[in-house]
């Protein structure tokens, strides 16, 4: 116990922490008390010999929400909880965030500002992406699973896009959200400010870096397996990847199942089996048309969504070729236009559904003040086999 209080007290005593001066060294004195709570071993330490320091500075030392999560090893929001609703934290969590706060001397007019504050019963799901709309098959799926969740839930929800962290963030304060569910392409600044209010964060359709948060997530490198395991299986060597820009996170973990994958089969891998293009159907038409133009030209073509899968389809009936005979071609979201095309698409579904479903379920956790949400959850896909390969 004493060397996991030291580490979590470490943690919060770094050269970024507000409390204290940049490039000085603290020590920390450990009493052990025999008092049998979370903390049979309390630390105590004093400011008065930084405030000084930051006094010339202009800097009052306050100890922060922040600092009494990281101390007491909770999220934001559950600290936020155990002041303003203690009844929906467990006696455990409770203890550890009011002996952190005292532990930090944390503001009495801080806690009674937490204690003030009402609860909402609100939770928002943002879509941060450029031209996004609730009317965007994959988003609309993943907002279906949270509605479907949320209605049999006590929390009113509200749904928004936004293409920018400014209306992402005014968002979240103008509805006075309790948590937020982020989907598309949410920068760090964004999530940053919301657990700094004390809003439950979980992403879904992405990671971020540098975040101890849960997020929802398809199965990228197995939908892709399945993509070109299936080529494969066809007798396809020479499968070459048409790949939207799209989002970072869907592309790079695409682009990197796609390059194991291919190598672990002894495909030939290289850039001329690689193509990027916009994630449209033209811009991806135009793309496939130079490596079809080419004398080695692919015998197949893996399309990291079924956007660029329906131009390389196009792209192969303006050169002639019949499909799947002299081309196969697949794709990745099995979205409704596969069953439209001629041939019909053959793709990898991604339960949208289930996805927003998981993560109002690891948003409601959080909000309960459960520690041991997990931090990746990962949905199966599942290949789906028309005739286009």
């Amino acid at each position: 116990m004493l060397e996991l209080f030291y580490t979590c007290v470490k943690c919060t005593l770094n050269t970024k922490n507000p409390l204290l001066p940049p490039q000085k060294s603290v020590k920390v004195d450990l009493i052990q008390e025999n008092t049998g709570s979370f903390t049979t071993k309390k630390l105590l330490f004093s400011y008065e010999k930084y405030e000084n320091a930051y006094a010339k500075r202009g800097v009052t030392v306050n100890p922060t929400i922040y600092d009494v999560s990281r101390l007491s090893g909770v999220s934001i929001a559950t600290v936020s909880r155990a002041f303003s609703n203690p009844e929906r934290v467990r006696e455990d969590t409770r203890r550890k965030v009011f002996e952190a706060a005292e532990v930090l001397h944390y503001s009495p007019n801080a806690i009674a500002r937490a204690m003030a504050r009402q609860r909402t019963d609100k939770i928002a799901f943002l879509i941060c992406k450029e031209g996004a709309t609730i009317l965007d098959e994959f988003y609309a799926g993943i907002c279906t699973g949270i509605m479907r969740e949320t209605n049999r839930s006590d929390f009113e929800l509200v749904i928004s896009t936004a293409a920018d962290w400014d209306t992402a963030s005014n968002t979240s304060k103008n509805k006075q959200v309790e948590g937020v569910i982020l989907g598309g392409n949410a920068k760090p600044e964004l999530v940053s400010e919301l657990q700094n209010r004390g809003i439950a964060v979980v992403l879904v359709n992405n990671r971020m870096a540098g975040f101890d948060l849960p997020c929802v997530v398809s199965d990228e490198y197995g939908g892709v397996r399945q993509a070109l395991e299936h080529l494969i299986s066809r007798g396809h060597r020479n499968i070459a990847m048409l790949a939207g820009r799209f989002s970072p996170y869907i592309l790079n973990e695409r682009y990197r199942a796609f390059l194991e994958i291919a190598q672990a089969h002894g495909l030939p891998v290289d850039a001329r089996h690689i193509k990027l293009c916009d994630p449209t159907v033209e811009s991806a038409a135009e793309a496939c048309r130079e490596l079809l133009s080419r004398p080695d030209r692919p015998t197949a073509i893996f399309g990291t969504n079924d956007v660029v899968a329906a131009g390389a389809m196009k792209a192969a009936r303006r050169l002639s070729l019949r499909l799947p005979e002299e081309l196969a071609v697949t794709g990745l979201d099995d979205a409704s236009v596969c069953g439209m095309l001629e041939p019909e698409l053959t793709s990898v579904h991604i339960d949208c559904r289930r996805m927003g479903e998981l993560s109002v379920e690891r948003l409601q956790s959080l909000l309960a003040g459960d520690e041991n949400v997990p931090q990746v959850t990962v949905v199966p896909t599942e290949l789906r086999v028309r005739r286009s390969a």
